[in-house]
């Protein structure tokens, strides 16, 4: 497995360096290569018919954006460039590209900017596109006086923006709060992805984002350490399991679903479901009474099983079902007798179990059965379900921190829900999906996950890859889903229907 290595603005100094002193290039020869990777995308999005504003701050992201204009105009692209003049000094590379820029540019379209009311660019055009290049991810503090102003003057613009690199204001390590951030609708990073752009209080501050190869040291990326990764169709490739032409149902396991409540039977329908549309060879469904003609009806493919209860599931003598994974909670409720049935899962299983929905918040209120949830087990809460257990964070870089702790301390797998689902594991590395869609932000889509990682879970996958191919399946089958649908329109079952394609395409590439 080789992920996508997230590294921090100091391993990104240390990697720049390093591709310096070792390649060997100049530093300004390495922003060259970089300022053309970012023309590369730009002129593959916008066309001539979109005039450039471009905001170049002082430093080495300001000469990334002179730089780029100097291309951007060799390329007939109408530019106009704002220097914006907060402080007394330049970098080097700065003025490299200063006076690198081409002459017509440096004598029509080229403003200084010493004060907020000396900026004129022609906004008339709505097809204008802002650059935004005023400060890098080596950001130290916030921004204050001029570039303030600037920022507040971009935002209110009304244009489309990309921000090289990393958007002004926003700080790639930790949080921004009561910090001025450029809102781009696009980011284009040099290479290395930022653990910013992936966490929920930064979604207007990031856009969509893309990286672009700008040829930084393969040797540095492959030998340093670190603890997050990016979750991408390589390193799925690397986790999925082709079958076998002599294979029979008896390879892909047994699964067990304890799911369902009085009014909740649609949770265990979709868990189901999901459950066999990830290739298990074998489902049960565990159910209250009053849920067995449903399933019954419902998933044709599934035996089901249920106790005495009409309304809520209970405890029951299953070890003769050989349940090679168990995946609990999806519609349980919060009963004596859901408790009492997860109680008796937890204490006699030695196998990792699926734990999720209600049965998340049967252990937050009873803390005790944490104790005894098995090595390995998988935990699947969203935000709220996961503040329940642990407490609330003050911003989601805490969060990162509270769920690789548990995850550690618990040596269980957490799978925070989110735009990029982060995954926890025992031994403090963190991996974050790059799926999905804000359509699947709809009831019934966790359940949806709850059976594939099930299902992947009884078919041998070890509990990392299950984490890691369930996350990735559950997105792309949404994100196919909503090429034909719409994100308002989407819903869990159009998941499960668009999982075939999500296989198809993997098992294909």
């Amino acid at each position: 497995m080789n992920p996508i290595k997230i590294f921090n603005v100091e391993q990104i100094r240390r990697l720049d360096a390093f591709t310096i002193a070792n390649e060997p290039i100049a530093s300004i020869d390495l922003m060259e290569r970089a300022s053309r990777s970012f023309v590369k995308w730009f002129t593959a999005h916008f066309d001539l018919e979109h005039p450039v504003c471009i905001f170049a701050g002082l430093g080495n992201n300001g000469g990334d954006g002179l730089a780029i204009a100097r291309l951007l105009a060799n390329d007939n692209y109408p530019i106009e460039v704002n220097i914006i003049w907060y402080a007394e000094t330049t970098t080097e590379d700065f003025k490299v590209n200063y006076e690198l820029l081409p002459q017509r540019v440096v004598r029509k379209e080229i403003h200084s900017i010493e004060e907020i009311n000396s900026i004129q660019p022609n906004t008339a055009d709505k097809n204008t596109i802002i650059i935004d290049a005023l400060l890098g991810s080596g950001l130290s503090r916030k921004p204050e006086g001029l570039l303030e102003e600037v920022i507040q003057y971009i935002n209110q613009s009304n244009l489309r923006i990309v921000s090289v690199d990393i958007a002004s204001g926003l700080y790639a390590d930790r949080t921004t709060e009561h910090s001025i951030v450029v809102n781009p609708d696009f980011t284009v990073a040099f290479q290395i992805p930022k653990l910013a752009f992936l966490l929920p209080e930064n979604s207007s501050r990031v856009g969509d984002w893309k990286l672009v190869d700008i040829g930084l040291s393969p040797q540095f990326i492959a030998e340093e350490k670190t603890n997050k990764y990016l979750i991408d169709g390589h390193l799925i490739q690397s986790i999925y399991k082709k079958r076998n032409k002599f294979s029979h149902k008896g390879n892909f396991g047994r699964a067990l679903l304890v799911a369902g409540s009085y009014g909740k039977m649609g949770a265990a329908v979709l868990a189901a479901n999901a459950c066999l549309r990830s290739g298990i060879g074998l489902l049960t469904i565990q159910v209250p009474k009053c849920g067995v003609e449903i399933l019954q009806t419902s998933v044709h493919e599934g035996m089901v099983i249920s106790g005495k209860s009409k309304k809520s599931i209970e405890p029951l003598e299953w070890e003769s079902l050989q349940p090679d994974a168990i995946g609990i909670g999806p519609g349980i409720g919060k009963s004596p007798k859901a408790l009492a049935c997860l109680g008796n899962i937890l204490q006699e299983i030695k196998k990792p179990v699926v734990i999720d929905a209600d049965a998340i918040n049967l252990l937050a209120k009873n803390p005790e059965l944490l104790d005894i949830i098995p090595p390995n087990s998988i935990l699947t809460p969203h935000v709220k379900e996961f503040e329940r257990l642990v407490g609330k964070a003050n911003n989601d870089f805490v969060r990162i921190d509270q769920i690789q702790k548990i995850a550690i301390d618990r040596k269980l797998y957490i799978i925070l829900k989110g735009a990029h689902t982060a995954i926890a594991t025992p031994e403090g590395d963190i991996y974050f999906n790059t799926t999905g869609n804000p359509g699947m932000a709809t009831g019934g889509s966790g359940d949806v996950l709850t059976g594939i990682l099930t299902s992947l879970l009884a078919q041998s996958y070890l509990p990392l890859d299950a984490c890691i191919l369930g996350v990735y399946l559950h997105g792309f089958a949404g994100d196919l889903a909503v090429k034909e649908l719409s994100e308002e329109s989407l819903i869990a079952s159009d998941i499960i229907k668009y999982l075939g394609k999500a296989f198809l395409s993997i098992s294909k590439s």
